[in-house]
C-alpha cells in the first residue's frame, strides 16, 4: 500500500502509537494520532517522541469528515479489535492494521517471530543473544519492550529481527509472515479479550 502523502489514523498514543506515527512521518504519510481520553493534550503526545513528528491530533472521536480522509488506521495492541470505533473504521472500508503489521510491511531481512501465554519474553531475549552471536545486525522488538516500528526502518537486508508477539498483537496481522515462528505454549488467558479460547 502506497501511503506516501496520504493521511493515517494512529489509535492510542502510547509507546506504540508514538513509534508508528514516527515511521508514518519518515516515510511520508501525514499521521493523525488519536486517542479516545478527552483529557489528553497534545503537548503531553509530543513530548513521548524522540525525533521531530508533526502530527494532527484527535481525542474522543473521530467525525465522519476526517474518516473520509483517512487511507489507513493502525490501532494500538491495547485497543480490542471489536471496539466500537473499530468497527466504524470498518464499516468506512478502511483498511485497520496493528503496529506489529506497520512495521513488517517497511521492515528489511530475516524475521523470527515468538508467541504464546508464557515464555515469550524470555525466549526473545534468549533467541535475540544467540542471533546477535552470529549476525552483525539484530533488532530485538515487540511485545518485548521495544516497538517493532520504532527499528524496522533501521533494519537492512541482512538483518535479523527476532520479535515478541502478544496475542493482542496477532489480532491486526495481515500479511505479517515471519520465516521462522515458535508458538511456545497456549493456555486460558485474556479471555475477557478474547472471549473463548477458540
Amino acid at each position: 500500500m502506497d501511503i506516501n502523502g496520504k493521511y493515517v489514523l494512529v489509535a492510542g498514543c502510547g509507546v506504540s502509537g508514538v513509534a508508528a506515527a514516527q515511521l508514518l512521518y519518515k516515510i511520508g504519510a501525514k499521521p493523525v494520532m488519536f486517542d479516545t481520553n478527552t483529557e489528553l493534550k497534545k503537548e503531553d503526545v509530543l513530548a513521548r517522541f524522540e525525533e521531530v513528528c508533526e502530527f494532527d491530533f484527535i481525542t474522543g472521536r473521530v467525525e465522519k469528515e476526517i474518516m473520509e480522509q483517512l487511507s489507513l488506521v493502525v490501532i494500538s495492541p491495547g485497543i480490542p479489535v471489536d471496539a466500537d470505533f473499530v468497527e466504524d473504521f470498518r464499516n468506512n472500508n478502511l483498511p485497520v492494521w496493528g503496529e506489529i503489521e506497520l512495521a513488517y510491511q517497511f521492515a528489511k531481512g530475516g524475521l523470527v517471530a515468538i508467541t504464546g501465554t508464557n515464555g515469550k519474553t524470555t525466549t526473545t531475549a534468549l533467541v535475540g543473544r544467540i542471533m546477535s552471536d552470529y549476525y552483525n545486525s539484530v533488532f530485538v522488538v515487540g511485545n518485548i519492550g521495544n516497538a517493532y516500528t520504532k527499528e524496522a526502518l533501521k533494519t537492512q537486508g541482512d538483518s535479523v529481527t527476532v520479535a515478541e508477539i502478544s496475542s493482542f498483537q496477532l489480532e491486526t496481522a495481515m500479511d505479517f509472515h515471519p520465516h521462522e515462528s515458535a508458538v511456545l505454549n497456549i493456555t486460558p488467558d485474556h479471555l475477557n479479550r478474547h472471549h473463548t479460547m477458540e
